[in-house]
């Protein structure tokens, strides 16, 4: 049984990774800490823990064999350093960290010490999203020239964000580095190595962060991503769209349908199809980290995959900021 430590109830997602482990069979939440005193013990009480205002003296328990970290953004590098350097398994919200250097500075920590590290990718996780992979990986789409992902909500506008949501020192930005995120590790999974980035972010409503973006993404084999986000989008379902030089694929929208069209497939089916199964759900992201950490499984969300997107959001938010393209690598 593994004993697991919730560092931070910042995160709106806390809770749910918190329902995760109490319905895991072989995990079990012995604290919560939070530099936020307040919270922490709120949501302590909530899940039936004790609280510890002391975070060296939590990473010194020898009980405590890992940890769930849902701090603000900015407290990302810090902590999971320290974590790390406990010797304790290490589950995160993503981002890593807002940029670059921070995010190798972490990741050569987790390389030393040798402790599971995974960060929650979980549209990866998702049938749709792995049908979409399938196809990139057939050459159903013939040469992909474009990838159009939309992930938004009206969390603003229907005011159920938290009020810290706004604030750029912890969050680091707004809804493209928290929605965002999706949009951005699912175009590197899907396209590969990205070559040049530039995004214009608004703050419609006023607030500190931005709360609607676009990034647009070139990557090394000629492909385009548009990766759109917004807190303010009333009614605006998750959609993919992939277009290549032999079909198209979109995925959600109004109706949650995965619609394939390709000249590869016509053979017995012509014009639009909808597949008949999709891929089985993996497993979520902390479910593959306990894995990881109790058998040696699979990891696909690792230090490698954060890091690729802290370099993303890094750039996205130079190039809004500076109002030009950025090239990667970074420097």
């Amino acid at each position: 049984m593994l004993k697991i430590a919730m560092l931070g109830a910042w995160h709106v997602h806390a809770p749910d990774y918190a329902s995760q482990l109490l319905a895991h069979p072989e995990t079990e939440i012995a604290l919560v800490w939070d530099n936020d005193a307040s919270r922490g013990q709120k949501f302590a009480q909530k899940l039936g823990v004790p609280f510890r205002a002391d975070l060296a003296q939590v990473l010194q328990d020898k009980g405590i064999d890992g940890v769930v970290i849902n701090t603000p953004t900015n407290l990302h590098h810090d902590v999971i350093i320290q974590a790390a350097k406990a010797g304790k398994h290490i589950f995160t919200e993503k981002v890593l960290t807002p940029t670059l250097a921070e995010a190798h500075a972490v990741a050569q920590v987790i390389h030393e010490t040798g402790v599971k590290f995974t960060i929650s990718f979980p549209h990866r996780t998702m049938p749709h999203n792995l049908f979409a992979k399938d196809v990139v990986e057939k050459g159903l789409l013939g040469r992909i020239s474009l990838l159009r992902i939309r992930n938004a909500h009206n969390g603003t506008v229907a005011n159920w964000l938290p009020a810290h949501f706004y604030d750029r020192f912890e969050c680091g930005g707004g809804a493209m580095i928290d929605l965002g995120a999706h949009g951005m590790y699912l175009s590197t999974w899907l396209l590969g190595k990205p070559r040049r980035i530039s995004s214009m972010f608004s703050h419609v409503t006023g607030k500190a962060v931005e709360d609607n973006g676009v990034t647009i993404i070139e990557f090394e084999n000629e492909a385009t991503a548009i990766n759109e986000t917004s807190f303010l989008s009333a009614h605006s379902p998750f959609s993919l769209e992939l277009y290549g030089t032999e079909g198209s694929l979109f995925v959600g929208g109004p109706e949650s349908r995965v619609q394939l069209n390709s000249s590869l497939v016509q053979g017995k089916i012509s014009g639009w199809v909808r597949p008949d199964q999709l891929p089985k759900a993996l497993p979520q992201p902390i479910e593959q980290w306990i894995g990881a950490i109790l058998r040696d499984g699979a990891n696909p969300f690792d230090i490698h995959r954060a890091v690729e997107l802290s370099e993303l959001m890094d750039g996205a938010y130079r190039s809004h900021s500076l109002r030009r393209q950025i090239m990667f690598p970074l420097t």
